[in-house]
């Protein structure tokens, strides 16, 4: 889940366009990037219940505590971005045959482990103009560190890349996602899914520091037939609500599954904190 933040109370009142460039709770990205030399640091949780794991076969609800994530600016236009989490746990309410079910040493009503490691970067190609929109360019790289042992990890690497787009319309910020991802099949080694992305979100200012927003944003699998187990399409939606104090901005919301993969309803919560860290040479 992905969260930017200007750091600057003065800067909601002055030039709110900016403000509604970033995103936590939404993981819809935003073109626009958070600023040469600054450090953006983020933690949240969420819970969702029905999570369905069709690799291993369990289902139940899913309990992610503390997501974090770390946004590095590295230039104007650039920044780097490392997202992560420490603790899944799923409280199982159901098990199948699956895939990779014989695989799964949980043997009790719950297992654990840690979230998929995201590295990635983003470029903002073209500022905004009075109507031009900004375009931006996302690619990342997502690490198997949760082990399918667990039942919850798939122990694949995953490459996405999307084109981003963005406008403000008075106090109305609208962002848009296209792009792909390329999963690996988490049976077999020599077979991948290639997938459409997407996101479409907006933010919408109430006061100068609070916001409603949301979004919908998934993945289309673009295969003719059955798709490797673990890539079908899933999609999310999202209603939320943004509250920022000086350079700390609180985020809530809750979450709609769309296809029969998806969870049922589910809650997320967190913080983003933004700074000046060093200063770019």
């Amino acid at each position: 889940m992905r969260i930017r933040l200007l750091p600057l109370a003065a800067l909601l009142c002055t030039v709110p366009c900016l403000a509604f460039a970033q995103q936590r709770p939404l993981v819809t990205e935003d073109p626009e990037t958070i600023g040469a030399g600054r450090l953006l640091l983020e933690a949240g949780l969420d819970y969702a219940g029905d999570v369905d794991y069709p690799v291993s076969g369990l289902q139940g609800n899913l309990l992610r505590v503390p997501l974090l994530g770390v946004s590095i600016g590295i230039s104007s236009i650039a920044e780097l971005q490392v997202d992560g989490g420490l603790y899944n746990h799923l409280s199982i309410t159901d098990r199948r045959s699956a895939p990779l079910s014989a695989m799964v040493t949980a043997t009790g009503d719950s297992t654990s482990s840690i979230e998929d490691i995201v590295i990635g970067t983003k470029v903002r190609l073209a500022a905004e103009g009075v109507s031009r929109p900004s375009f931006g360019f996302r690619f990342a790289t997502r690490l198997p560190n949760a082990t399918n042992e667990s039942g919850i990890g798939l122990d694949t690497t995953d490459f996405f890349a999307s084109l981003l787009v963005g406008k403000t319309v008075q106090s109305v910020r609208v962002v848009g996602n296209v792009g792909l991802g390329i999963l690996g099949d988490p049976t077999r080694g020599d077979r991948q899914n290639d997938v459409l992305t997407y996101g479409l979100s907006f933010a919408r200012a109430v006061t100068q520091a609070a916001e409603v927003v949301g979004e919908i944003n998934g993945r289309a699998d673009t295969r003719q037939g059955e798709p490797p187990p673990g890539t079908e399409s899933r999609s999310t939606v999202r209603f939320g609500a943004r509250y920022t104090i000086g350079t700390l901005r609180a985020d809530a919301a809750i979450l709609f599954g769309v296809t029969s993969n998806d969870p049922g309803v589910g809650v997320a919560a967190g913080f983003t904190y933004v700074f000046n860290a060093f200063r770019i040479p």
